[in-house]
């Protein structure tokens, strides 16, 4: 422990815990969102993954994805915490101890899968998820992360591939992607979109924004693993990005229906994070305000598209996490700028040419692929596999997740 800064150590474990804060953050957001009979329902699938996923990281999902040398998936030499706190991770150099490291990377596998409960929400039977999480921990989250994190995955080659500085790609699109695929395998919820599904506590919506756009400075800043420049470029944009995804979303929400909503301004925020999430430590600070403002109108307009399409992703986790993933991704093809703090590589508009910009694609596409794919055989094999299967009775859907999965309910009217 001597020979690291006790600063570096200390601003990780902040952001460590900034990081975990932010999937109760999401709990919120998404707990109200949805309709008073399931709100109980959507916690529990968030807090349930702040456990489950602890444990299969110490168990094998951190070797996976950080031991070894190869390109695709870890091996199994940190399986059951072996070694962790002593040995670096092949190709890292880092200012604060592995053991910490790992931990701060835990905080990344528990609210990536979290992200995709928003898609699913009100019809999923908790048994289910319970499988799902486990599996897709192991199966989609580990290689994908190894490939974008780790210095030896091939998508990453010691940063000369593509860049991701927090997790665009690996959470952000990984999880928009899957959500996907889960609520087209899953179907629609009993009623839409013919009747309203409005959500039943926008209050609640909006002190979980506040706590993932608090939680978020951890979450980029803290990917600099150091209390140093980079972090604080990448808070500032953190923050000037939400600041204009929300400005944007609001905007163009007022021209298209009139009305400026709380809960544009819940989304635009959020879209904006997003959107910044990969290019945190590798742009400026007004560059930081147009991929956040053009990530705000892009996601607008985005959400529209599941009443075209006909998908059922009840919270837009596909319109903002998907399509604000890859509004980061590509952007930062054009506007990285390696003269801002020192790392990563220059994008079209600062003489880079295109060479990033097509490994940003070619990351973008390669995710969205494996995650797609591999989160569609998890579904399909646990609805054969699993009595039920993965959806909830049409009785049990219509009365409530709260009463049929953990009976109990958030608002005991009756006792009142």
């Amino acid at each position: 422990m001597g020979k690291y800064d006790a600063g570096n150590i200390a601003w990780v474990l902040i952001s460590t815990g900034l990081v975990m804060f932010m999937t109760p953050g999401l709990a919120l957001f998404y707990g109200g969102m949805v309709r008073a009979k399931n709100v109980l329902g959507m916690l529990m699938q968030n807090y349930f993954a702040l456990g489950i996923v602890s444990i299969i990281w110490a168990v094998v999902a951190y070797s996976l994805t950080f031991g070894g040398t190869g390109k695709y998936i870890g091996n199994f030499d940190f399986a059951f915490m072996k070694n962790v706190d002593t040995v670096v991770p092949a190709g890292l150099t880092l200012k604060v101890p592995p053991l910490l490291f790992s931990v701060y990377q835990l905080m990344f596998a528990i609210i990536t899968p979290a992200l995709i409960t928003g898609a699913i929400a009100d019809r999923m039977r908790f048994k289910a998820w319970v499988w799902f999480i486990g599996l897709w921990a192991v199966l989609v989250y580990s290689p994908v992360a190894h490939w974008i994190f780790s210095p030896v995955g091939w998508l990453n080659e010691g940063g000369t591939r593509a860049l991701d500085f927090a997790g665009g790609t690996a959470v952000h699109i990984n999880a928009g992607i899957a959500a996907l695929a889960a609520v087209l395998i899953i179907g629609k919820r009993r009623g839409w979109p013919q009747h309203p599904m409005p959500p039943h506590s926008l209050p609640l919506t909006l002190i979980g924004t506040g706590i993932l756009w608090f939680g978020w400075f951890g979450f980029n800043a803290g990917s600099a693993l150091a209390g140093d420049t980079v972090a604080v470029q990448a808070l500032v944009n953190t923050h000037f990005a939400a600041a204009a995804g929300m400005l944007a979303w609001l905007i163009v929400e007022k021209v298209r229906v009139g009305h400026a909503t709380t809960l544009g301004a819940a989304s635009g925020a959020v879209a904006g994070l997003v959107a910044i999430t990969p290019c945190a430590g590798f742009v400026g600070s007004m560059n930081a305000i147009y991929i956040g403002a053009i990530a705000g109108a892009l996601c607008m307009f985005a959400v529209s598209w599941k009443m075209k399409l006909g998908y059922d992703d009840a919270l837009d986790v596909v319109g903002v996490h998907l399509v604000g993933g890859i509004a980061g991704t590509l952007l930062l093809g054009f506007f990285a700028d390696a003269s801002v703090t020192g790392i990563g590589r220059d994008g079209v508009l600062y003489g880079g040419g295109w060479g990033l910009f097509g490994d940003q694609v070619l990351a973008s596409v390669s995710v969205m692929a494996y995650s797609f794919v591999v989160t569609a055989v998890i579904l399909l094999v646990l609805d054969k596999v699993l009595p039920g299967g993965l959806r909830v009775d049409p009785e049990e859907e219509e009365q409530g997740l709260d009463l049929n999965e953990h009976s109990e309910t958030a608002y005991a009217y009756d006792r009142v």
